[in-house]
């Protein structure tokens, strides 16, 4: 049987699985794994500050092949592919959002990475004509819908003068609103909390109306907090989508919640390993 390595380096901390061909994880870690291949995912493969990362991590694993790197957005993509909600589809578009947003495209089952790696970067989908300083620094989408950009939006409103019941749930201090407290807000009816999650479904419709433009896949993918808060999200999401491309393409279009969790990246990493020739 043959295995691979798969580990997703964020935040300075590392997840690792060890999954067969089949996509089933036989073991959670990085060392006497047994597996022949090693793959990672990562933020950026293009940081200068990874390489020496992933060689310590690959020389700690004892596996001497070459080690595959991908963003954390194509390995996502291609562990849904593989054998999470997207099983069976060819051609597919994750979108990922936690504190960063993450994206990946894998066409005709094979990742589609571009010229530097960094094909399906969707957090820098310019989608705001108005320039900001954080646009130009995280991305227009990133900025928008990034964890911290939902939260951040709340606040704008809530220092121009509204009122939301989401400060009382943070004890009055606009710096401790988390993104629980508002989608919490939103589902408990709070008018700011729904407008700006409201606002958010349209980011989102909006970033995967274009990828689906160009890409044409069979199945797009949402994860992180969107299929947290699918029930916020989801339905507007796609309303947004559908709206924003030809009827033939919106009809037929799955926009499904992630099914791995945060087994998606490492295992996408180890698939991405299997993939390399």
């Amino acid at each position: 049987m043959s295995l691979a390595l798969g580990i997703d380096v964020r935040d300075g901390e590392t997840s690792a699985v060890v999954a067969d061909e089949h996509g089933s994880i036989k073991a959670r870690t990085a060392s006497g794994s047994g597996a022949a291949r090693i793959g990672f995912a990562v933020r950026d493969p293009l940081d200068p500050a990874v390489g020496d990362i992933l060689q310590k991590l690959a020389v700690a694993s004892g596996i001497t092949t070459p080690a595959r790197v991908v963003t954390r957005g194509l390995a996502i993509a291609l562990a849904e592919q593989w054998c999470g909600a997207a099983a069976g589809a060819r051609h597919v578009v994750a979108l990922s959002l936690d504190e960063c947003v993450h994206a990946g495209v894998v066409v005709d089952g094979r990742p589609f990475e571009g010229a530097h790696g960094m094909a399906g970067a969707a957090g820098w989908l310019a989608l705001n004509p108005v320039e900001r300083e954080d646009y130009r620094r995280l991305g227009c989408l990133e900025a928008e819908i990034g964890v911290s950009g939902i939260v951040r939006r709340l606040v704008w409103r809530i220092k121009a003068g509204d009122r939301s019941r989401v400060l009382d749930a943070a004890g009055g201090d606009v710096n401790a609103i988390t993104i629980r407290q508002v989608f919490d807000g939103a589902r408990g009816g709070d008018g700011v909390a729904i407008s700006v999650v409201r606002d958010t479904a349209k980011y989102i419709g909006m970033a995967l109306a274009n990828l689906v433009a160009i890409i044409d896949p069979d199945a797009v993918v949402v994860g992180g907090a969107i299929a947290d808060a699918a029930d916020l999200l989801l339905e507007p999401t796609r309303a947004e989508a559908a709206r924003r491309l030809p009827a033939a393409v919106s009809s037929s279009l799955a926009i499904t919640p992630a099914r791995l969790g945060d087994d998606a990246a490492p295992l996408g990493a180890a698939r991405a390993a299997f993939l390399t020739p």
